[in-house]
């Protein structure tokens, strides 16, 4: 697919300090391994570059996407259009603020945080060690594991409204509710976040990361490409018992499959389309409904 953006607009994105990628396929940028081509990806490094690709963008009525580590979307198989931003430069940087706090931008890894504070002898993060998303996307869901949460351990973050002004949200201001925080559903940006960890023997965290990480290779299919846990829990049910006592788990459709590991996981076997994976959705939503008389709120984000 062409891009459908003019030459002229694409001139003016590459005055920015950014790498230009045009039609770049999302197959590339998401953990499912599915999605067509984005018409530009934009991988911005600072803060004034990305404020003036959003403005561009709105002066011109062209969409745009916030893409983090691509580790919970599922990009539709016709692409996305408009104009995808990568969060890259000085968003990639961990910067100490005193004894117990960092201060991180939104493009980091949690791996790579959760490395850093390790090395800092600092612990409160080990819950996130194999959590295969960025810092952003991380505050943006508040996501969590094995009893916690990245509210836990937030105590300040950094943001870019819409029309390019930056402001900040601290402690109690972020709205931390299951996978949900005062950013999901809005137009803002996560530029950076402050997390306070306490001292603790580095031995010990590496015991504790080592340990969970056993954990999720034993029990969920991190050798298949997925987006991790599809729905949401439903209050007083887990989804994956729920999935798995309607029959589904091993349930195919195309190139998608509950996993026979995991049925809160769907894995793209080889081939998968976004087609195959919300079809298998929708089947597992109404499998579920009508055997057990619950709602699944599915947690993977649809784009394009």
């Amino acid at each position: 697919m062409v891009s459908q953006l003019s030459k002229e607009f694409i001139e003016l994105l590459k005055a920015e300090e950014t790498d230009i990628y045009l039609d770049e396929p999302m197959t590339l940028h998401t953990s499912f391994h599915i999605g067509g081509n984005a018409d530009c990806l934009c991988e911005v490094k600072n803060v004034e570059a990305l404020k003036h690709i959003i403005l561009l963008c709105k002066e011109r009525s062209v969409p745009y996407f916030i893409l983090g580590l691509g580790s919970n979307l599922l990009v539709s198989d016709s692409g996305i259009r408009g104009v995808v931003i990568k969060l890259g430069g000085e968003f990639s940087a961990i910067t100490p603020i005193n004894d117990t706090m960092i201060k991180c931008g939104a493009g980091v890894t949690l791996a790579g945080l959760c490395v850093y504070a390790r090395k800092m002898s600092l612990g409160g993060l080990e819950f996130a060690w194999g959590i295969p998303g960025s810092v952003g996307g991380a505050v943006y869901m508040n996501a969590g594991a094995y009893g916690g949460e990245i509210k836990d351990v937030v105590v300040e973050s950094t943001y870019m409204d819409s029309n390019g002004n930056i402001r900040k949200h601290k402690e109690n201001e972020h709205d931390f509710s299951y996978r949900h925080s005062i950013y999901t559903d809005t137009d803002n940006v996560i530029l950076d976040a402050t997390v306070r960890l306490e001292y603790k023997n580095p031995n010990v965290i590496s015991d504790r990361m080592q340990d969970l990480m056993n954990r999720r290779r034993t029990k969920q299919p991190t050798n298949h490409p997925s987006a991790g846990s599809v729905f949401k829990r439903p209050e007083g049910y887990y989804a994956a018992a729920l999935i798995e006592e309607c029959g589904l788990k091993g349930c195919t459709i195309g190139g998608a499959q509950v996993s026979p590991k995991h049925s809160g996981f769907i894995v793209n076997e080889g081939g998968a389309t976004a087609e195959d994976v919300k079809a298998l959705i929708e089947h597992i939503k109404k499998v579920v409904r009508e055997q057990k008389g619950v709602e699944l709120c599915c947690e993977v984000k649809f784009v394009g």
